[in-house]
């Protein structure tokens, strides 16, 4: 059985069009591993992966 390989993102969130954001990302095929505060209130940060298609 082969192991899945993923590839990850970093990306910036900006709390007022998180969702709008989140759901363009998952559209694409990512999924939200972690978020975390950014460098100012307004700004999130988020981590996301997705499995690499061979």
């Amino acid at each position: 059985m082969a192991k899945t390989q993923w590839e990850y993102l970093t990306a910036p969130i900006l709390t007022h069009a998180a969702k709008q954001i989140l759901d363009n990302f998952g559209a694409d095929g990512w999924e939200l591993v972690q978020i975390a505060p950014g460098m100012n209130p307004e700004n999130l940060v988020g981590y996301f992966k997705r499995p690499i298609e061979a």
